[in-house]
């Protein structure tokens, strides 16, 4: 079966390339360094390195923590952090710098894979939630090359799809030497498509172990008080195509009866940031842009921040925040951070991604779902003339973010004691 999946993947291999190509057309960076995707490196790179692999900003976010507190224990290990998209690499730099190696994980083909196992040489591989590549695992096997897949989520939906082709996932998996799954049900799913019982352990998610240095809070505090000055603002964070709309058809009528209300957008795309301002402006709304520094005016309307890497410090300047990737079927993003930043939550009916987060919050009365423009506006009026409601859903949610931590010191452990092992 692996035969013939290497095969189509072969075949397709055009269309990929013309899906970047077309990607570039409003984000530049995906024209850019297509031979690491193929295997091929143009400097000498670091060899015997421990190798994590982060898709993109998300699981790159969740990973961070964990390579810090590996780092610290062990700052011999050389590191190799590897993603597939441009924002995610942008992340990886603008963190690690000159600490950690950055590349673009290569497509799953075995001469493409196997020209970056020789390059690199990993003595160890960590991958983030649910990367399944057939020729890539089935490399490192051949190698003896330990493979943990960790913070491993797997919805129904994705089950049901592995589970139609056994020959191709279960003989992947058997390559895999522990899989940290995030909940039982995570766990019980890796097993029903050919994971080894005794290779799961549930281990929690890495992403209730965010941490936001205190100077980044104070970083947005001074931007409310400086750029935002009296304005409630409420954010909009990791939006997506078709998701602005809403909100911004909805901002007059809620303008009316919230004079100093600010829409503070975070396009979760950086392609998309110039489109969210035409947005506005198509409305008769008044945008300014982050990278412009302009001060927020009584006429400014939205704000609109063009930049990567801030919306941690963007969550401690608003009032309200509302989940983005929600509204629209994208399955929405991690409410956490938010959450860390003590500021209330919404989202809306999306969270197929954050189901068993999403769950819990709301279980805990520690974020409000909105499910219709209607309900977006009843919420967000309710919240604004009720700061001590705002403040008990933000304390609820801190709560429930401090309640499920651990799952990062955890896997460390398990990561240092596997190399100590091998070595």
């Amino acid at each position: 079966m692996r035969a013939l999946y290497t095969v189509l993947f072969y075949l397709l291999t055009p269309f990929i390339l013309l899906r970047l190509l077309w990607r570039s057309l409003k984000a530049s960076a995906y024209r850019r360094r297509w031979n690491e995707r193929f295997g091929f490196y143009d400097k000498i790179y670091s060899q015997n390195v421990v190798w994590f692999h982060a898709v993109s900003v998300g699981e790159a976010e969740a990973l961070f923590p964990l390579l810090k507190v590996l780092q610290a224990r062990r700052p011999e290990w050389r590191l190799l952090i590897t993603t597939t998209t441009p924002t995610g690499s942008a992340r990886v730099q603008a963190v690690f710098g000159g600490k950690a190696e950055h590349a673009y994980l290569p497509y799953d083909m075995p001469f493409v894979i196997g020209r970056f196992l020789s390059t690199f040489k990993p003595c160890f591989a960590v991958i983030m939630e649910t990367e399944i590549w057939p020729n890539l695992y089935a490399a490192c096997g051949r190698q003896q090359i330990p493979l943990f897949l960790i913070n491993a989520r797997l919805s129904e939906k994705s089950a049901r799809g592995y589970r139609k082709i056994p020959s191709l996932i279960r003989p992947a998996l058997k390559h895999v030497s522990l899989i940290a799954a995030q909940t039982a049900d995570d766990a019980e799913r890796f097993v029903q498509i050919g994971a080894k019982p005794d290779s799961v352990k549930v281990m929690g998610n890495m992403k209730f172990d965010i941490e936001i240095a205190e100077e980044t809070l104070a970083q947005g505090r001074r931007l409310k008080a400086s750029i935002f000055g009296d304005r409630f603002v409420w954010i909009l964070a990791s939006t997506h195509k078709n998701e602005e709309a809403p909100f911004l058809d909805l901002y007059p009528e809620i303008k009316a009866k919230i004079p100093n209300l600010l829409l503070a957008i975070v396009p979760r795309h950086p392609e998309r940031f110039s489109e969210v301002k035409n947005l506005c402006e198509e409305r008769g709304l008044k945008a300014v842009m982050r990278t412009s520094g302009s001060h927020c005016t009584a006429e400014t309307d939205g704000y609109i921040a063009d930049t990567m890497g801030e919306l941690k410090m963007l969550y401690a300047a608003a009032d309200v925040a509302f989940i983005g990737g929600s509204l629209v079927p994208v399955g929405g993003h991690n409410l956490l951070e938010a959450a860390a930043a003590g500021v209330p939550l919404m989202f809306g009916p999306y969270m197929a991604n954050f189901k068993e987060i999403a769950a819990g919050v709301l279980a805990r009365q520690a974020a409000l779902q909105c499910r219709s423009p209607e309900e977006i506006t009843a919420i967000l009026l309710s919240l604004y003339a009720d700061p001590e409601r705002r403040e008990e859903l933000a304390d609820r949610a801190r709560a429930f973010l401090n309640e499920n931590r651990g799952a990062i010191a955890a896997i460390a452990e398990l990561i240092e004691a596997a190399m100590l092992k091998g070595r």
